[in-house]
């Protein structure tokens, strides 16, 4: 058996709430041996991790990005999103974006409508 291999990904729209979605993929993704990087503007740190006020700012390669924001908040995060180049965008239920998809997919990302916490428990991160 192969292990999985193991990504940086941008977690839009983290928070630190604990009863947040966003704050349960961040420990979930870390559980689970990946990096997860918080990008939202509003907070220094979440988890004990540097957090980025937007994905342009992260020094890293992204090779996923999971979106934790409405569609009024992420639009005008298209063309950052896109110019940062990740191998996918994962929109989790509620943070869906055909906009972005289209863009996305024209640039050669791989876009999944689907949520972290299910991908992650179910092995199909």
């Amino acid at each position: 058996m192969t292990a999985a291999k193991l990504e940086t990904v941008a977690v839009l729209g983290a928070s630190p709430k604990s009863h947040r979605y966003a704050y349960r993929a961040m420990q979930m993704l870390r559980q689970h041996g990946h990096r997860a990087i918080p990008v939202n503007p509003a907070f220094d740190e979440i988890l004990g991790e540097k957090c980025y006020p937007s994905i342009g700012d992260i020094p890293d390669k992204v090779e996923t990005v999971t979106m934790y924001l409405g569609k009024q908040r992420s639009d005008p995060l298209i063309e950052e999103i896109v110019r940062a180049k990740p191998r996918r965008i994962i929109m989790n239920p509620g943070a869906e974006n055909d906009d972005l998809a289209t863009k996305a997919e024209a640039a050669g990302i791989e876009v999944d409508y689907a949520c972290t916490l299910v991908l992650l428990q179910t092995g199909g991160f």
